[in-house]
């Protein structure tokens, strides 16, 4: 794996350590702003009062929902829907980020006062965006108003239907409109259409209509529950943000931070049953990957294996009973899913033993007969993570094949499927992900075009893994006062990522212990020559100490698990400070766990003593009796010398 250190303006970085030491953002922790300065500044932010918004988000940083194109006009005819009780029906797509845009959209109509019926898409049988059946099935039932959701944005002949049928079409979108603009809807909100002057572009579809949904509650009811129904909203508008994996800044980061915040109060019976059967903790906020690994893929699994209105049912039922029953049908759902995904997975791996030539591709195609649709694109990027190079899976279903592509950061998968757009019947997607269907006799073609094709645009060098570094420290400098600045930057996600340091020298004080056969625990401190202190001052006694034992003195509060993420950072410095004269003299042992690490640290086996340079970023194991400040591992080397 390379390590490669992020760029950072070095000019912007002095007077921002200046501003935030001064200031009480950081919550007294000004002793680490040398170390998070330039990790602000690597994500844009470079003035003190943009630090101060970015470490404290509010609902007050959110955009007036008026300035986006063509939200006036959609708040208008709803509006008029709903003064003449008109029905509407709601399109969405069948993903995390449809269906919570569908949530959002229904339960603010229906809090306005209105009611809203709901289309989402059959995965197989109609596949993504929307029909002109479904819209002529919608008129012939009296609908006059069709709202859709995170889909639309190049629905042209739809648009037409709707018009031709009177029926007026609201599209409301995120992804990108093509070279022949946008369809000829009674209105288009989206904020990356031409002409739109809203201040941020990269919402998902739950952010687009959940700024309908601020700008209709606007309207239709006092200010004073508007505040209130927003954060209740932005519960949902978080799990969309963070599972469509948008960028975590700017009106992302808002409803990421505070939906998170606001999901350790949940009331609604579905969702409670969701996180009860995701496994998370009632007692503190989810992180953002835990919505990512544990919450998102169970919503996904209803529109992968099954239908996605189970979804819209889970988060609009009132009954405790019926709640749990259909969160156990998502979790049994996602079960079946990560089944179906091994199957294929198995199968790549026989095809790879079976065919070496298949590892040598320099973009991988493999298809299978009857694969399910609905995980090849998770499969696509298992395949990626893997073997490190772009991959496109396939599903054959007799004479038609659907694919999922899934590419690596010096491969533009868009632009390479374009290349040889002759042999799709459809295509689409961006520079990391595509999706297609295509005739199945065509796929040996595909094959050989796309490897051909990344041979002219990647090195062997692409295909090494990276690690994005953002600063080297001494394992000394890995304190609780770090830790809780770097609490502010959460949560973490495209855009923002968790900070991963790299520490030279560090010395191993046990040997590796190996866990479920699969994850690598070591023991790790500042190494001899990396220990000031045994150099400077040779007669002061240099006292050892663990991560956990710190966070265990008489000072930390009794019961370490019930303190809230903020409050255990806080008990943890002070426990840490409480040292007293010790901190001059302390080197700390940290366990740091490397999860699916144990064959590597077969291959290259370290001993006690041993001195190896680490990546890592920095934790806290909330665990009441062996808890405290820990690595998690993402490479380590043996150096030369």
């Amino acid at each position: 794996m390379r390590w490669l250190q992020k760029p950072t303006d070095s000019s912007a970085v002095a007077p921002l350590i200046a501003g935030l030491r001064s200031s009480a953002a950081l919550g007294g922790v000004a002793n680490v702003a040398p170390i998070l300065a330039p990790l602000l500044v690597r994500r844009g932010i470079t003035d003190l009062e943009s630090a101060q918004r970015y470490l404290s988000p509010a609902i007050s940083h959110l955009h007036a929902p008026e300035l986006m194109t063509g939200l006036p006009a959609a708040v208008d005819r709803i509006n008029a829907a709903l003064e003449r009780k008109e029905p509407i029906l709601i399109y969405g797509d069948y993903d995390v980020d449809g269906t919570m845009a569908v949530i959002i959209l229904k339960t603010a109509i229906e809090l306005c006062g209105g009611s809203a019926e709901f289309h989402v898409p059959h995965r197989i049988r109609e596949g993504y965006d929307m029909r002109e059946d479904v819209i002529e099935r919608a008129a012939a039932s009296g609908i006059r108003l069709i709202v859709s959701v995170d889909m639309g944005i190049r629905a042209f002949a739809p648009a037409e239907t709707a018009q031709r049928l009177g029926v007026d079409l609201i599209v409301t979108d995120h992804h990108l409109p093509g070279l022949d603009g946008v369809p000829k809807a009674y209105a288009v909100v989206n904020p990356n259409q031409k002409d739109c002057s809203y201040p941020f572009k990269q919402l998902c579809g739950a952010g687009v209509a959940f700024k309908l949904a601020q700008g209709l509650m606007q309207r239709r009811l006092d200010a004073g529950v508007q505040d209130k129904l927003l954060m209740s909203f932005m519960k949902i508008v978080a799990i969309a943000t963070i599972a469509d994996a948008v960028p975590l800044t700017g009106e992302n980061r808002v409803f990421a931070s505070l939906g998170l915040d606001a999901l350790r109060k949940a009331v609604n019976p579905g969702l409670k049953a969701l996180l009860e059967v995701a496994q998370i903790s009632a007692n503190r906020p989810p992180t953002s990957g835990e919505v990512g690994f544990r919450i998102a893929p169970r919503i996904n699994a209803a529109g992968r294996m099954d239908v996605a209105r189970d979804v819209i049912e889970l988060f609009s039922v009132k009954d405790a009973a019926r709640a749990r029953e259909l969160a156990g049908k998502l979790d049994q759902l996602n079960s079946d899913r990560q089944e179906e995904e091994r199957k294929i997975l198995r199968a790549v791996d026989e095809r790879f033993a079976g065919d070496p030539t298949l590892g040598e591709a320099y973009c991988i195609v493999i298809d299978g007969e009857g694969w399910h649709r609905g995980v090849i694109g998770i499969t696509a990027t298992r395949v990626v993570e893997k073997y490190n190079r772009p991959a496109l899976v396939i599903s054959r279903q007799g004479a038609e094949a659907f694919g999922s592509g899934r590419s690596i950061r010096a491969f533009h998968l868009l632009e390479a499927i374009e290349s040889c757009g002759s042999l799709f019947s459809r295509y689409g997607g961006h520079s990391h992900a595509c999706g297609f269907a295509m005739p199945s006799a065509n796929v040996g073609d595909l094959r050989a075009k796309m490897d051909a094709f990344a041979r002219t645009r990647l090195t062997l060098t692409d295909f090494d893994p990276i690690c994005d570094l953002d600063a080297e420290l001494d394992l000394t400098e890995v304190t609780p006062e770090l830790f809780q600045a770097l609490q502010l930057l959460e949560p973490y996600g495209m855009g923002n990522p968790e900070p991963v340091f790299a520490a030279r020298g560090v010395q191993l004080t046990a040997p590796p212990r190996i866990l479920k056969d699969k994850h690598v625990k070591l023991k790790l401190r500042a190494g001899e020559r990396r220990t000031a202190i045994s150099q400077e001052s040779p007669q002061e006694d240099v006292t050892e100490l663990s991560a956990a034992a710190i966070l265990m003195t008489p000072r930390c509060h009794p019961d370490g698990g019930a303190i809230r993420r903020s409050e255990k950072a806080a008990a943890v410095a002070e426990a840490y400070a409480s040292a007293g004269p010790l901190r001059t003299g302390l080197r700390i042992t940290y366990d740091a766990l490397g999860w699916h690490m144990a064959e590597r640290m077969a291959q290259n086996p370290l001993l006690a003593g041993d001195l190896i340079d680490v990546a890592f970023t920095i934790g806290n194991n909330d665990h009441p009796e062996y808890g405290g400040l820990e690595l998690s591992l993402k490479d380590f080397q043996i150096p030369d010398h």
